[in-house]
């Protein structure tokens, strides 16, 4: 590969060509049937079928969907990946990166209850699969002072179920809760490692209660993550290699006028949680962003010294949250009709 001071355009030719079928078998089960075919100017002949299946009861109360296929992606981490542009470390690419493919396989099933008295409940369960190659994980790990991209050596598995449940009740007091539970992971030479900033579950709650003739409604919103695997510089970091179950949780206040105006206001972040709490820190050697008082060793590795007990360098990509703590808000919304 050519090197040059410069900065010069990529230019890609991406002609494709995409074909579609719906098939009706009857009332109650459809098929789609799609294929793309794209020619990449720089990775060649590229096809992507995929396959989707329908079937929902008379009353349209039950609707079950099948969905398999595979897709390829080009990669752009100098958009995709933060870390690149806001570090001190050195980039480094093994090879040139080929796209990402993968299959995937999806099944979803919706289910709408009414037992009576104004209330509606619905149901929404959903279990998917993904198996990658040629997937860029961006390595961290290796050394502290790069970040190694190349095409993973192996295979990638996103793999989870959710459910999600929205209740409305009659009087105005409505329900929405939501969960995912996911295992991400990657396989090279025999070795499963859990991809960094992937958490196996989350999980996302609406509540709201409207007063309609006051026109006040209220709105607590929230979501809970559990523990995810992070990156650490050093044997030496004091800082902890998985994040602990952590929540960020909202609550807002609406009153509506006749002349449609809105007047709202409410509390962010009411547990005031940030990802400092247990850490001593999280961007390591912020005072430092250029590494001007870092030593190192004739292996280009930092060295501890009085001024850098732990031995690091300066480096960002342990942020995994909000860093803003409780805050309130307060604002003025007027509708023209």
């Amino acid at each position: 590969m050519s090197e040059s001071s410069e900065n010069n355009a990529n230019h890609t030719h991406l002609p494709g060509l995409f074909l579609q079928d719906e098939i009706s078998i009857n009332e109650q089960n459809k098929l789609l049937l799609g294929v793309r075919y794209d020619y990449h100017s720089i990775h060649g002949n590229i096809l992507t079928p995929r396959i989707n299946y329908k079937w929902n009861s008379h009353d349209k109360n039950n609707v079950l969907r099948l969905s398999f296929g595979n897709g390829y992606r080009v990669a752009n981490v100098f958009t995709e990946d933060h870390a690149a542009l806001t570090g001190s470390r050195d980039l480094v690419f093994i090879s040139d990166l080929k796209p990402e493919t993968s299959w995937n396989g999806n099944i979803n099933f919706v289910k709408r209850i009414f037992p009576g008295n104004g209330m509606r409940l619905g149901l929404d369960a959903s279990a998917f699969y993904t198996y990658f190659t040629n997937k860029i994980i961006a390595d961290y790990e290796t050394d502290s002072n790069k970040i190694i991209y190349d095409n993973l050596d192996g295979h990638a598995v996103s793999k989870g179920i959710s459910l999600n449940v929205d209740l409305d009740l009659r009087n105005g007091l409505k329900f929405l809760l939501g969960g995912t539970y996911m295992d991400v992971y990657s396989k090279e030479e025999g070795v499963k490692s859990r991809q960094l900033f992937t958490e196996r579950f989350t999980g996302v709650w609406n509540v709201s209660y409207s007063i309609s003739s006051l026109g006040i409604s209220m709105d607590y919103t929230g979501n809970i993550y559990s523990p995810m695997r992070l990156p650490l510089l050093s044997e030496l970091d004091p800082r902890s290699e998985y994040s602990p179950w952590w929540s960020i949780q909202n609550i807002q206040l609406t009153k509506k006028f006749n002349n449609g105006l809105e007047i709202y206001g409410g509390v962010k972040n009411l547990l005031n949680w940030t990802p400092a709490k247990g850490n001593p820190f999280i961007i390591a050697r912020a005072h430092d962003p250029f590494d001007q008082n870092v030593i190192f060793d004739e292996n280009g590795q930092a060295m501890v010294t009085p001024e850098n007990p732990y031995g690091l360098t300066f480096d960002p990509t342990f942020v995994y949250a909000p860093n803003q703590g409780i805050r309130g808000f307060l604002g003025i919304r007027f509708t023209l009709d």
